[in-house]
């Protein structure tokens, strides 16, 4: 029985994309998918409250310490000096929900390249753990993000390339669609946090610069939204996936070269 897709082709790649994309649509609605999923959806607010520390770490500001909760939202505390101007302040309050689209996107970009998907996995469980030793603080965090770590290294130790290709692309997916999946917390003014009310990120950058927050909310979901396109374009680019193999007649001997 032939393939339906020639291997290597787009209509291959577009698949494993759309497959990777009724996965991260699906999973939650699967009996038990909530809970295989949870400790992916989970990094996806690990992506967003690291967005804002290390932002603020790479502004001179010190990132103290991320919480991540058991209903899947966290936060991160950081300190920021007196003198810091209203750009440090906006840009670490958008440097969280523009994180997970930066990660999102690169992860979808390593899936075209085959030498890079098992040393992506590999920084990808290198970069939770770090994390997870440096600045988490809180239970939740502490068994999620090593249970996800774990996963990921199995993927990249044992699983097959395709596999491989596959997770970084259901990743990137997840990430990606977070963003569009919180589009009503960006809309929000004030948002309650642990019991705690408190500016959302949009209400945040609106505090320190002249904009209203829902105009804040337009430009973060349109720069993500052009990030993930540009992603998703470059993956399927025939440049970069070479030409299929060709299709040798069946009477033909084929010698596969060590």
């Amino acid at each position: 029985m032939s393939s339906l897709v020639t291997p290597g082709s787009k209509g291959e790649a577009i698949g494993r994309l759309v497959l990777a994309g009724f996965v991260v649509s699906l999973l939650p609605l699967l009996p038990f998918g909530a809970y295989l999923a949870y400790p992916f959806f989970i990094l996806t607010t690990w992506f967003h409250e690291m967005g804002h520390g290390l932002t603020a770490a790479l502004l001179g500001q010190s990132f103290e310490r991320l919480v991540l909760l058991p209903n899947g939202s966290g936060y991160a505390e950081y300190l920021v000096r007196g003198e810091a101007s209203r750009l440090v302040q906006a840009a670490i309050a958008i440097g969280g929900p523009l994180a997970p689209s930066v990660v999102g996107s690169a992860l979808i970009v390593a899936s075209a390249h085959p030498r890079s998907w098992r040393w992506t996995l590999w920084a990808m469980v290198a970069a939770i753990l770090a994390s997870t030793i440096i600045w988490v603080r809180s239970a939740t965090g502490w068994w999620a993000l090593p249970i996800a770590a774990a996963v990921l290294g199995l993927v990249a130790w044992r699983a097959s390339a395709g596999f491989q290709r596959f997770t970084l692309q259901f990743l990137g997916l997840t990430a990606a669609w977070s963003v569009f999946g919180a589009w009503r917390y960006f809309l929000t003014e004030q948002v309650v946090i642990d019991g705690q009310a408190q500016l959302s990120d949009t209400g945040a950058i609106a505090a320190v610069l002249l904009l209203p927050y829902w105009v804040w909310a337009g430009v973060i979901l349109i720069t993500s939204a052009a990030m993930f396109v540009f992603s998703l374009r470059y993956a399927l680019a025939d440049s970069r996936r070479g030409p299929p193999p060709r299709k040798l007649p069946a009477n033909v001997l084929q010698f596969k070269r060590r």
